[in-house]
């Protein structure tokens, strides 16, 4: 994702090494040499025909939208039909011409249009009235055009479709998730896989995120769902950050950021949910959590900081799934557990020089912190003591990392 800052910083440090005699100029050529060629990026000209691309597009659209009723039906189809084969071909044209970026966004606008068309053609000819079919066709349309261009912009339009899709699908029933798209997002992530493209790996984690948001805000209401997401997101993620396939390597080091960045941004929300008396998360949610916490650990055997993800996933879901109960009306025991689930975070991304997710950590104490002392309930005087003891606890259990640890491991 940043190749080229990396380049920049690379032939930086290459020629302060040659000034300062550590490698000879041959092997600064050489490292120079060793290096893949870099893909054709956005420049200015690129990103000025983007935007005349786009411009065309919507004209195109808007026009068409203007003139729809007077236009014949069957012209109207051929119009759709032209326009969707019209921004193919200029994207087969731009690939051919080695303008891999312009032609990603004829095939983005090849998508769009698609997905126009299934709208006004249903339009026409009065189809059923679920909306929610239309969007999977527009969603499988858009995935199929991403296969076969390699098209990340259609990836992202497929994955827009589908998450609007099951959200329109999730059921009533606290206990039945929309399963469908999980075989969705399989596919998507398989065509991330094989085109080990990071920007296709963030699109698909953020989809991931988005189902489970879905039961999380159309079932039970529930947040700590999310945090059953995050916690079986993480998990992979980390197992998957082992794999000897450097583009499932690559895939699962993605997952793992965002599954550490949501599991950290929840709870700072733990009074609300145990205070008010909602209904235990569903079993497939809770399993799917535990399934997370068991991955983190099996990545354990590979790399040490996955056992810490492991603790903050298993004290998160302690708390999330209400096995702690407020005592006077303050969560103490919630306060603390969650405490040292976001420390462990932040030890497990430093372990493994995973940066991310130690600044996922960092943000989730600071938003805990600040929940604890500004709750709206309870005494601020009991919640200062507590605060006060923590600190105590963690600075004592610093000092004992300090002679445990080797000096290395403890940067």
């Amino acid at each position: 994702m940043f190749e080229r800052a990396y380049r920049q910083r690379l032939e930086a440090d290459v020629a302060r090494w040659q000034a300062e005699g550590v490698i000879t100029p041959a092997t600064g050529e050489a490292i120079r040499n060793s290096l893949p060629a870099l893909g054709a990026g956005i420049n200015i000209p690129v990103a000025v025909a983007i935007v005349g691309g786009v411009l065309i597009a919507a004209a195109f659209l808007a026009f068409v939208a203007a003139n729809w009723i007077e236009i014949a039906r069957l012209l109207r189809f051929a119009i759709l039909l032209t326009g969707i084969a019209a921004a193919y071909g200029v994207g087969a044209a731009f690939a051919h011409a080695g303008r891999p970026v312009l032609a990603d966004l004829a095939a983005s606008v090849g998508a769009v249009i698609f997905g126009a068309a299934i709208v006004l053609v249903g339009q026409m000819y009065h189809l059923g009235d679920d909306f929610a079919a239309g969007l999977l066709l527009w969603a499988a349309g858009a995935l199929a055009a991403a296969a076969l261009t390699g098209s990340r912009g259609a990836l992202a339009v497929a994955l827009a479709a589908g998450s609007v899709w099951t959200e329109m699908r999730v059921s009533d029933a606290a206990d039945v998730p929309h399963l469908p798209f999980v075989l969705f997002w399989a596919l998507s992530s398989g065509l991330a896989i094989a085109w080990n493209s990071r920007v296709a790996a963030h699109l698909v984690a953020l989809a991931a995120l988005w189902w489970w948001y879905s039961p999380a805000s159309g079932l039970t209401r529930d947040p700590f769902i999310i945090t059953d997401g995050a916690a079986l997101l993480l998990g992979a993620g980390l197992l998957l950050a082992n794999s000897p396939s450097e583009s499932l390597r690559s895939f699962g080091i993605i997952l793992s950021v965002y599954g550490a960045f949501a599991l950290a941004a929840l709870p700072s929300t733990a009074l609300a949910p145990l205070a008010s008396g909602n209904a235990d998360p569903p079993a497939w949610a809770v399993g799917c959590g535990l399934a997370g916490m068991v991955l983190a650990f099996t990545a354990a055997t590979r790399q040490v900081g996955s056992a810490f993800a492991g603790i903050s996933i298993a004290f998160v879901l302690i708390v999330a799934n209400r096995l702690v109960q407020p005592v006077s009306g303050e969560s103490w025991a919630a306060y603390a557990l969650e405490l040292v689930a976001m420390l462990s975070l932040v030890v497990s991304g430093m372990l493994d020089g995973a940066r991310p997710r130690a600044v996922a950590g960092w943000l989730g104490l600071a938003a805990l912190i600040a929940s604890i002392t500004w709750a709206f309930e309870g005494s601020l005087l009991h919640r200062s003591l507590f605060l006060a003891a923590a600190g105590v606890v963690t600075i004592a259990f610093a000092v004992l990392l300090g002679r445990v640890l080797p000096r290395e491991s403890r940067r």
